[in-house]
């Protein structure tokens, strides 16, 4: 017997969807992902990027801020509360080529679906530094809107790294936050990826200093500051040299978590899933809906990615109820 909605992937779209699909009666199955070192080093863990994150202050309900763990966990158990079934393993096979939609996981076990949601998030790049590595979350960040108000930052030296338009628009953003903001690039301002009015944009701020040809080679901190600075090189030159900063913001792009759908859905150039209709949340497949960071280039924030659960859930009742009467 097929269930009536699977939900896969377990951050606040995940379990947003889980908590309205358990509410209209759809009994939802969630399959959250595995706790493996794969998973741990693909930073796709149960719990998604927040369950990674110390202090959210930017989720409405919060005003003095609540820790990423305890917010997920909290989704986690209301989700279980109305109704919802969580297998803690991955998806390693969907088909999507006739309804009901099978669905094989890790254990090994197949399950069948009506209408799924795909709520898999995007994992942010990084530059691959075993200190940078050491210091997310403790200066090192993905996600200007998400950190860059804390107090760390504040009135202190930053880091930027990229060249494009995210780039462009995270320095732009702390610049009201930050002393200065160092903008490293690993080219000349005329190879910047970034829209011609954003570099100037950036360019133009008094407070940021561009680093062009330049590279991270090392985060510089310790167990008890967190990070303090990092160690830039020249691309051309090899010199090297260190620059005092409190954080590093890297906005070099983010992966959407899609492999394991292997082509079935329409994507983007970049990978995320297409919906067929923006205000909505149907893929290319009928029956089958995207919420989250996973059909989401734009925000990728913890808020707007339960607002699309929300959406997500909505509309695979109401086209159950189509489908079924």
């Amino acid at each position: 017997m097929a269930e009536k909605v699977i939900i896969i992937g377990s951050g606040p779209a995940g379990w947003t969807a889980a908590i309205y699909a358990g509410r209209a009666n759809l009994k939802p199955l969630v399959i959250e992902g595995a706790i493996s070192e794969d998973n741990r080093l693909a930073g796709t863990l149960p719990l998604g990027q927040l369950n990674l994150t110390t202090e959210v202050e930017n989720f409405p309900g919060f005003p003095k801020g609540i820790m990423g763990p305890e917010l997920m966990v909290s989704m986690r158990e209301q989700a279980e509360h109305c109704g919802a079934t969580i297998v803690t393993e991955d998806v390693v096979d969907l088909d999507l080529s006739k309804r009901p939609f099978k669905v094989t996981d890790t254990n090994g076990d197949v399950r069948y679906a009506d209408a799924i949601i795909i709520a898999t998030g995007a994992s942010a790049n990084y530059l691959g530094l075993p200190s940078e590595e050491r210091f997310k979350n403790r200066g090192v960040s993905a996600c200007a809107v998400c950190d860059g108000a804390l107090p760390r930052f504040r009135n202190k030296p930053l880091i930027v790294v990229g060249g494009g338009d995210s780039a462009a628009e995270e320095g732009s953003y702390l610049c009201k936050f930050a002393s200065k903001v160092h903008l490293v690039y690993r080219k000349t301002k005329d190879k910047m990826r970034a829209s011609p009015v954003m570099v100037d944009r950036i360019t133009g701020n008094p407070k940021v200093q561009p680093e062009w040809n330049t590279v991270v080679d090392e985060v510089l901190g310790d167990d008890e500051r967190g990070m303090t600075g990092v160690r830039l090189k020249n691309t051309q030159t090899g010199v090297t040299w260190e620059v005092e900063a409190a954080g590093m913001f890297v906005a070099i792009g983010h992966t959407p978590n899609t492999k394991f759908l292997k082509g079935q859905l329409q994507t983007d150039d970049k990978g995320f899933l297409v919906l067929k209709d923006g205000a909505r949340t149907m893929t290319s497949v009928e029956g089958v809906f995207a919420a989250g960071d996973v059909a989401d280039p734009i925000y990728k924030q913890a808020i707007t990615a339960a607002g699309m659960g929300c959406k997500a859930a909505l509309d695979a009742e109401r086209w159950l109820e189509a489908q079924h009467g």
